[in-house]
């Protein structure tokens, strides 16, 4: 049996612009990537905390250092500059691999600056 489970996720990140001309995607500074370890391609879902959408896109690496937290595309209707976001990936694990299992947690600031990584789940009694 295997459970699709949180692999990563970058925790109320600011969108920092909004390209409807954009082909699609969401870009992502390639720092925050690189911490949260996702991949160029890789699927994600995006939660809105403003307003509630709640839909998936795939990412795109942004200027390493530049902040970018920028959705693309059709996508670019879904938030405004400034709403705060979730950016949620999963992964497929067996049973043997959830033994060991320690999701990536990337906590940014207002200007999506990382403040902390771990493994711990947000709202956990340690984050």
């Amino acid at each position: 049996m295997t459970f699709e489970m949180l692999y990563s996720k970058i925790h109320r990140a600011t969108v920092s612009d909004a390209n409807l001309n954009y082909v699609g995607s969401i870009t992502i500074d390639e720092e925050l990537m690189n911490a949260s370890n996702l991949r160029v391609g890789q699927k994600v879902d995006i939660v809105n905390i403003n307003n509630g959408e709640r839909f998936q896109t795939y990412v795109i690496k942004g200027k390493f250092g530049q902040k970018d937290m920028c959705l693309n595309g059709a996508a670019a209707r879904k938030v405004s500059v400034g709403d705060k976001i979730i950016v949620i990936a999963y992964a497929t694990y067996s049973e043997e691999e959830l033994k060991s299992y320690k999701p990536t947690v990337v906590l940014v600031d207002d200007k999506n600056n990382i403040e902390l990584i771990t493994n711990e789940l947000v709202g956990s009694k340690n984050v």
